[in-house]
């Protein structure tokens, strides 16, 4: 299946709630999404980990272009370093956690369907 979801940053220090890698990926509809996992508690005494997904609110993404975009400038079309969408003040909104996936690679196959949607719809 041809990725449709552009990977655009990958980090495997991050400011995120985690010890895990982070992911950022540019969508069709110009948003960012980020999948990152964390450890959540099962039952007393075991964890199991979650894959959370959620939308950049601070950066859009050309994709035709595949820029980078600071939602803050005014002029739209100012590139910004793939580095800067993570740092310690990122806003987002989490879209959907799932704690059926099992790896990053699934998270992507997520990621993609969604994508794949979006690119429909636009």
């Amino acid at each position: 299946m041809k990725s449709i979801a552009k990977l655009v940053y990958q980090t495997y220090i991050t400011y995120l709630p985690t010890a895990f890698p982070a992911y950022y990926y540019g969508m069709p509809n110009g948003k960012i999404y980020l999948v990152f996992s964390r450890f959540y508690k099962a039952a007393i005494g075991k964890s199991g980990l979650e894959f959370v997904f959620a939308e950049h609110n601070d950066y859009s993404f050309d994709y035709e272009k595949e820029t980078i975009l600071a939602c803050n400038d005014n002029s739209g079309t100012t590139p910004v370093f793939a580095e800067c969408i993570d740092n310690p003040h990122s806003k987002f909104n989490i879209v959907s956690i799932s704690r059926k996936l099992r790896s990053y690679s699934e998270a992507q196959h997520f990621v993609n369907r969604r994508a794949k949607k979006m690119k429909k719809a636009v």
